[in-house]
């Protein structure tokens, strides 16, 4: 499964470039087992290197990594428990949360567009435009066409007729301004429970003249009590990830 989501990965992420930047006169070398449109093991490895280099990127920024990691940010910060999961604990969970959600897309990337280029059954150009179909089917789900419609805008493209007809540098930037929004609003929800609790408590408080008590020391055990009778881990990555099913 590893090898199957780097190979699909990689491919994914030098599509373009490695279709685009590479001369005409390079082409034999890709060519070194003398089947047609199969790369040779030096090139698959430099692929491999290459996309290596803009992995974190991309996994940060077109994955639901992003919506993920924000909003579990925002969980940790309305339970006022600072640094309690750490940085690394939330980071790994969002990263094998996105794994999970992006298997699919993976798969299909593998058995679309790697599988048939290494048996050599179609090109590299051709393997770069299959695997882009899977991952511009999954950006468009969540893209909004307000976003799609700025940034069109913005570089001065022709309206696509269909959204099949969306260029990927339009498409990319949209599903991260529409995730933002996203992970931002469901983060607000999240925070409006606890932050009703520390109203309370910081009323109760001064009422009794507590003054020289912070609220939040008062809070912070209520807020963890009440998350954990709710079983709120349970509920908020099943609500995030039946966002992103």
């Amino acid at each position: 499964m590893v090898r199957r989501l780097a190979r699909a990965g990689s491919l994914a992420l030098l599509f373009q470039a490695a279709v685009r930047a590479a001369p005409a006169a390079s082409q034999a070398s890709w060519l070194a087992s003398g089947k047609s449109g199969s790369m040779s093991t030096p090139m698959q490895i430099a692929l491999l290197l290459t996309a290596l280099t803009l992995l974190p990127a991309a996994v940060i920024s077109v994955t639901p990594f992003l919506r993920i990691s924000i909003v579990l940010h925002f969980l940790r910060q309305a339970l006022g428990t600072q640094t309690a999961p750490s940085n690394q604990v939330l980071v790994g969970m969002a990263l094998f949360l996105s794994l999970l959600t992006m298997g699919p897309v993976a798969g299909r990337i593998y058995d679309q567009a790697w599988t048939p280029m290494e048996n050599g059954q179609i090109t590299a150009p051709q393997a770069a435009q299959e695997a882009a179909k899977p991952l511009r089917e999954f950006w468009l789900r969540f893209a909004r066409e307000k976003d799609i419609a700025l940034f069109l805008e913005v570089s001065h493209a022709p309206a696509p007729r269909t959204p099949a007809d969306v260029e990927l540098k339009v498409l990319i930037p949209a599903y991260i301004l529409s995730e933002l929004k996203a992970s931002f609003q469901i983060g607000a929800v999240l925070y409006l429970p606890f932050l009703v609790i520390d109203l309370v408590v910081a009323s109760v408080t001064l009422s009794v003249g507590m003054v020289q008590l912070p609220p939040v020391m008062i809070s912070a055990p209520f807020k963890i009590l009440l998350f954990v009778l709710v079983d709120g881990w349970n509920l908020v990555v099943g609500s995030l990830m039946k966002s992103l099913a």
